[in-house]
């Protein structure tokens, strides 16, 4: 059961250690080695610079994360809250429509124009006089917050001086320097001052809710079409981004593969044994990436939401089962890929045929003499009896070359 598997991975090692049947010497390999690793950081970094490319949902849809923050909220000062988020203290900053707008510089893909409109109309609010105010309701916050702390420092003394007063505690044994109702006053003072301020803070904050820029911009918010519409854009985005990863990651892997897997070919045909071995861990570097980003994909691809739509439906929560169909899934695909690449890429008929026609070995594809019966290089016997004529004949070839007789 196990032989083909050893019998690939011996051969895997076998064709990853040696030239011209072999071995490598210590140093030779360790040069293998770091040549190795050196070539699949880069190839994982030029995987990862490609990935980038398109842009992502996020990129796509800049405003969307912000807008969907304004929805869900339930407290009273979400409208100030936005308003206050538009405004930057930096006048010289980039409006927000720049900013989107820069984000699709060396992108691939376009930002939403609905975010660009959302942008647009943040930086209408972004004026100085906004600026201002906003700076003044933080002023009166900032005095709120330390009339607040005052009171709190009062209210201790006072309690302590109060509990000395009902003891009967004399005046001039007291550890506090101010008198109950001196403290009492302050801190009625204190209370005034934070009504009146937080009264001055309420009335600016209409006044720059009630604003023209304000009043389009809040408008725009509060349209439930607009939002729905950036949030299936984004969540359709999000949905095809992971295929669209995997297909520029493909298009940046794919040439290197083939390059890689025709050199390897062309060094077995010639017998440059050093040329072959260097392709050939070429090939394997190319395609550990490639292999690993294609179950990266299944995990989070759109294979992964359809499978997970099925269970969400027809069995609701029972979410565990992905795992189950995933198991089962995989498995069959890649008994599906092996069976491709056996019969039709790999297929040692198709390869015995092409080495018969080029004066090759079978086994190992160097060149031998038309009339040699075994390979020279491997070892490999070429020939084999016909059950028919009982002449000798190519192995691997369906047809005898004396007979025509067709072999099973």
């Amino acid at each position: 059961m196990f032989a083909p598997l050893r019998r690939f991975i011996s051969q895997f090692f076998n064709r990853s250690n040696t030239v011209n049947n072999e071995p490598l010497n210590k140093v030779s390999l360790i040069v293998i080695i770091l040549i190795d690793i050196f070539i699949l950081i880069n190839v994982f970094t030029g995987l990862d610079d490609i990935s980038r490319w398109h842009l992502s949902p996020s990129q796509a849809y800049p405003c969307y994360f912000e807008w969907q923050n304004y929805q869900t909220q339930k407290i009273k000062d979400k409208d100030y809250n936005i308003i206050q988020l538009s405004l930057t203290s930096n006048e010289n900053q980039s409006s927000q429509q720049q900013i989107y707008q820069q984000i699709k510089t060396g992108h691939l893909g376009k930002v939403s124009p609905t975010c660009l409109k959302y942008a647009e109309y943040k930086d209408k609010i972004n004026n100085s006089q906004n600026r201002q105010e906003i700076k003044i309701i933080n002023q009166k916050q900032e005095k709120i917050s330390a009339l607040r702390q005052a009171n709190s420092s009062i209210r201790q003394r006072y309690d302590s001086t109060l509990l000395e007063k009902i003891a009967g505690q004399p005046r001039e044994q007291s550890i506090n320097q101010v008198s109950a109702e001196k403290a009492k006053l302050e801190l009625e003072q204190n209370n005034q001052n934070i009504y009146i301020l937080e009264k001055e803070i309420a009335n600016l904050k209409n006044e720059l809710l009630a604003q023209l820029e304000s009043t389009s911009f809040l408008n725009f918010l509060n349209n439930k079409e607009q939002f729905i519409t950036t949030q299936k854009g984004y969540q359709q985005a999000s949905f095809w981004y992971p295929s669209i990863q995997l297909g520029f990651q493909s298009i940046f892997l794919l040439p290197l593969i083939c390059v890689a897997l025709l050199v390897h070919n062309l060094a077995q045909q010639k017998g440059y044994g050093l040329i072959k071995l260097i392709s050939w861990h070429l090939l394997v570097i190319f395609f550990i990436p490639l292999i690993l980003k294609v179950f990266e994909f299944l995990q989070i691809g759109v294979l992964f939401e359809f499978v997970f739509n099925i269970i969400s439906t027809i069995f609701g929560r029972l979410l565990f089962l992905v795992s189950y169909i995933y198991i089962l899934l995989v498995p069959l695909i890649g008994f599906g890929i092996i069976k491709f690449f056996q019969k039709v890429v790999f297929n040692p008929q198709v390869q015995a045929i092409s080495r018969v026609q080029k004066s090759s070995c079978i086994q190992c594809a160097k060149k031998i003499r038309q009339n040699d019966i075994y390979c020279p290089y491997c070892g490999c016997d070429q020939y084999i009896e016909c059950q028919q004529c009982h002449e000798l004949t190519y192995r691997l070839i369906p047809y005898c070359k004396h007979c025509g007789h067709f072999k099973a």
